[in-house]
C-alpha cells in the first residue's frame, strides 16, 4: 500500500509542478491531505444518509467529541500525541456502544443519554488534559479540535482507507435492511430484521469513521460532515439512489474544496472549518434551489 501511496503522490507533485493542478499539491503534506480527503468524504457522504434518516444526528456530533477524551486517555496511556489510535477507537467505542445499551434499557430518549455522556465525557477530557498541560503543546489540541493537513501522515491514511473500506462495505450489504429498521422498526423486526443488532453495528460504523476522520476535520466538526452533506442532499433529491449518490458527491466536493481554498489562497483556516463551510454552502444552495425550483421538491426519506 505504501508503494502505491508513494507512487499517487509523486503522480499528483508531477501534474502540480507541471501546472495541471494546484501548485499547492506539488508538497507531499497537501497530497496526504488529497488523499485523505478523496477517501474521508464519500465515506461520511455514503454513511450520512443512515444518520440523517436514522435521527442520529446528535449522536455522530456526540462521538466527535468524544474523541477529544479518547486522545486525552491515549496521551496519558503513553501513546504517540500524533497518533493515540488505540484509545481513540476504544474509548469512542466503548462510549457508543454503552450509549446505545442505555437507551434500549432505560427508555430514555436518545437526546438525553447523549447530553449525560458527553458532558460526563468532556468534563472527564478536560480533567485529564488539564493533567497533562505541562506534557503536550497546545497546538496539539487545536489540530484535534478542528484538524490540521499539516498532521496527516501515511499512517493516518492506512487507517481511514482501511476503516472506509470496511464500513463502505458493510454499509452497502445492510443498507436496505438499515433502512427497513429505520422506518418501521416492528414491521422489520417480525420480518426477520436483526433490528437492534443492526442499531449496534451502526453505532459501530459511525463510530469508527468518525474517529478515523478527526485527524483531517476535527473532533468538534467531523461529525458536521456526516450530517451536513446528506441533509443538503435530502432537499433536492427525489429517489432513494439521488439521495445517497448526492450525499457522497456534496461531501466529497466539500472536503476537497475545504483542503484546497485555503492552500490556494493562502487562508489561515483549519481545514475542518473550511470543509464544513463549504458544506454549509452546499447546503443553503439546495434549500434556496428547492425553494426556486418546484421540480427538486422531493423526500426520498
Amino acid at each position: 500500500m505504501s508503494t502505491g501511496f508513494e507512487a499517487f503522490r509523486q503522480w499528483v507533485q508531477a501534474l502540480a509542478e507541471g501546472g495541471y493542478l494546484p501548485p499547492s499539491l506539488a508538497y507531499g503534506f497537501a497530497v496526504n491531505a488529497l488523499l485523505a480527503g478523496l477517501i474521508a468524504g464519500p465515506v461520511l457522504g455514503g454513511l450520512g444518509t443512515l444518520v440523517v434518516v436514522k435521527r442520529h444526528a446528535f449522536f455522530s456530533e456526540a462521538v466527535g467529541h468524544a474523541a477529544l477524551t479518547g486522545v486525552a486517555i491515549g496521551i496519558l496511556a503513553g501513546e504517540p500525541y500524533t497518533g493515540p489510535y488505540g484509545a481513540l477507537f476504544g474509548y469512542c467505542l466503548i462510549f457508543g456502544i454503552a450509549l446505545n445499551y442505555l437507551r434500549n434499557r432505560t427508555g430514555l430518549s436518545a437526546d438525553t443519554l447523549i447530553g449525560v455522556f458527553l458532558s460526563m465525557s468532556l468534563a472527564l477530557g478536560a480533567s485529564i488534559l488539564l493533567v497533562l498541560a505541562g506534557r503536550i503543546n497546545i497546538h496539539i489540541l487545536e489540530n484535534v479540535l478542528f484538524g490540521s493537513i499539516l498532521t496527516v501522515s501515511g499512517t493516518d491514511i492506512a487507517i481511514l482507507a482501511g476503516v472506509g473500506l470496511v464500513v463502505l462495505a458493510l454499509t452497502a450489504f445492510f443498507f436496505n435492511r438499515f433502512m427497513a429498521a429505520s422506518f418501521n422498526p416492528t414491521l422489520a423486526s417480525v420480518r426477520g430484521v436483526p433490528v437492534k443488532a443492526l442499531d449496534y453495528l451502526f453505532v459501530m460504523l459511525v463510530t469508527v469513521v468518525t474517529v478515523a476522520s478527526v485527524k483531517i476535520i476535527g473532533a468538534i466538526l467531523v461529525g458536521a460532515l456526516l450530517v451536513i452533506p446528506a441533509a443538503a442532499a435530502r432537499t433536492v433529491s427525489r429517489s432513494l439512489k439521488g439521495f445517497v449518490a448526492l450525499s457522497v458527491l456534496f461531501a466529497l466536493v466539500a472536503t476537497l474544496a475545504g483542503i484546497l481554498i485555503p492552500m490556494e489562497l493562502d487562508l489561515p483556516v483549519p481545514s475542518g472549518a473550511a470543509i464544513i463551510l463549504c458544506a454549509g454552502i452546499l447546503f443553503l444552495g439546495c434549500t434556496a434551489a428547492r425553494a426556486v425550483l418546484p421540480a427538486l421538491k422531493g423526500d426520498p426519506a
